[in-house]
């Protein structure tokens, strides 16, 4: 019961790491002291994206669930959660670089827009 537990904790951090990755320049513009948190978060966000790694959240998560009993999963976080509730197919490695670019995009974007409002004022 306790890595059961363990397991989901794992996966609720993973899922607000992932979200906080894709969105956190958003936060940043409402506190910009959050970029200092985010910046390295989206870069290895990006990275994990790019580069085809599997986050070590997910074998984390895995072992946990091994223990517990219940069935590990194949592939990354994304792969298993994410896309398979918003695509029917499996994860692609140029899926995988399109989930990269959208990471830095968004959070370009919020930081441009960040950066470009402070030198208005």
């Amino acid at each position: 019961m306790l890595y059961l537990v363990l397991a989901d904790l794992v996966l609720l951090v993973h899922l607000l790491f992932v979200l906080f990755v894709v969105g956190g320049g958003l936060f940043a513009l409402r506190w910009p002291w959050i970029a200092w948190l985010h910046l390295p978060a989206a870069a290895w966000g990006a990275a994990i994206e790019f580069m085809g790694w599997i986050c070590p959240l997910t074998p984390l998560e895995n072992r946990l669930l091994d223990r517990s009993g219940e069935s590990a999963y194949e592939g990354d976080f994304i792969g298993h959660y994410l896309v398979s509730l918003l695509y029917p197919n499996e994860l692609t490695r140029s899926l995988q670089i399109v989930l990269g670019f959208l990471v830095v995009l968004v959070n370009a974007g919020a930081y441009g827009w960040l950066f470009f409002s402070r030198r208005r004022v």
